[in-house]
């Protein structure tokens, strides 16, 4: 029965930020605000996410490649040293697993008659090559999670059903236009650990896209990218090279709730940066180069967390986190995070962290030269 655990973690998809992918099921375990699930998807037809097994023809059970595991229209088979996709897969399998193997190209047929194929895992292979129909019979493609590969671009025509892609850790230095064109259904793209730089990007590489949830960290990033969907509730550009903020750097992206930023060069925020955020909930500034508590924070009503730690903040002032008076900010900090800063704790007012539920909340200290 042991199979039965792979696609009881898929489906019960529910959380997925910050995403730091540590083997191929870790998105089941990673901490965070829940993003928002397929139903919620801008474009896409109302689905809970799962797949309609009732509706599916009957288990061809005698039908499973060698050395692979098969149940309950599951195909597990990672690990096996595989140099292709395997043949005589059944027609009825939804989830299929060929994570570590050895597989470098995608052929024209390799998914033929996989029309229910609702995800597909492709993690830690050799891919360089993908035929530009290879994805052409999966017409219910959800999921793809093709990671930790040899890619140098984006595949090409990837169906128009898909809703989540994960492409991180591969060598891509550009995402030109048209290449998610028709993908209407998609809400969450996973690009980090790729070389990209901002040139990398050609103005309207995302046209038509309408997003919640964007990654791309341990690239080569300089600045915020300005062409991003304006959709996004999410944006995570953590572990890159960027240097400051400047004012209209974030005016796009007013319905971001939380924003990542932490692990760059950022020395300067301009003010009047963050007045375009009106609904971010959680900001990360952490490991930056800050020598101040960045601006305009007690006017961002909903802001409830912010990491500062590992900056060069010498001083904080009464009124940098909560606004002038009471019972103006409808939500409280829950989460203020200020250690390892070269700041005179002691000389810090009680009254500073007057809108913050729990002292608990702040954490201050450990500062070292």
């Amino acid at each position: 029965m042991w199979p039965l655990w792979p696609l009881a973690a898929l489906l019960a998809l529910s959380q997925a930020l910050p995403f730091e992918q540590r083997a191929f099921w870790d998105f089941t375990l990673d901490d965070g605000l829940p993003m928002l699930n397929d139903e919620e998807a801008s474009g896409a037809e109302t689905t809970s996410g799962i797949p309609d097994l009732d509706s599916l023809p009957p288990t061809y059970s005698a039908m499973c490649p060698f050395g692979c595991h098969c149940h309950l229209r599951v195909v597990q088979c990672s690990d096996l040293g595989l140099k292709a996709v395997p043949k005589e897969i059944s027609p009825d399998t939804t989830l299929l697993d060929l994570q570590n193997n050895d597989i470098s190209e995608l052929r024209k047929d390799d998914f033929k008659g996989l029309q229910h194929l609702y995800a597909l895992v492709l993690v830690n292979n050799k891919i360089s090559k993908i035929h530009e129909k290879a994805f052409s019979p999966l017409r219910k493609l959800q999921k793809l999670y093709i990671s930790k590969n040899h890619l140098v671009e984006i595949p090409p025509n990837l169906p128009s059903s898909l809703v989540e892609l994960r492409i991180h850790d591969n060598r891509i230095r550009k995402v030109p236009k048209g290449v998610f064109s028709g993908l209407r259904n998609m809400n969450c793209i996973e690009m980090g650990g790729n070389p990209l730089e901002n040139s990398g990007f050609e103005p309207g590489a995302f046209d038509g896209l309408k997003l919640n949830y964007l990654r791309i960290s341990e690239a080569k990033l300089t600045g915020i990218p300005k062409d991003l969907p304006e959709t996004l509730n999410e944006l995570h550009l953590d572990h890159n090279k960027i240097q400051a903020i400047e004012l209209e750097d974030l005016l796009r992206y007013s319905k971001l709730y939380r924003l990542g930023l932490g692990h760059n060069q950022i020395r300067m925020i301009e003010n009047g940066s963050l007045s375009f955020l009106p609904t971010l909930r959680e900001l990360h500034l952490d490991n930056n180069k800050l020598s101040r508590v960045p601006a305009g924070l007690p006017d961002l009503k909903l802001l409830q967390v912010v990491y500062l730690h590992t900056n060069n903040i010498t001083k904080v002032g009464v009124n940098d986190f909560c606004p002038v008076g009471f019972g103006v900010k409808r939500a409280y900090y829950n989460g203020i995070s200020l250690f390892n800063n070269p700041v005179p704790y002691w000389e810090v007012q009680p009254a500073t962290f007057r809108c913050v539920t729990d002292r608990l909340a702040i954490q201050f200290g450990n500062y070292k030269k």
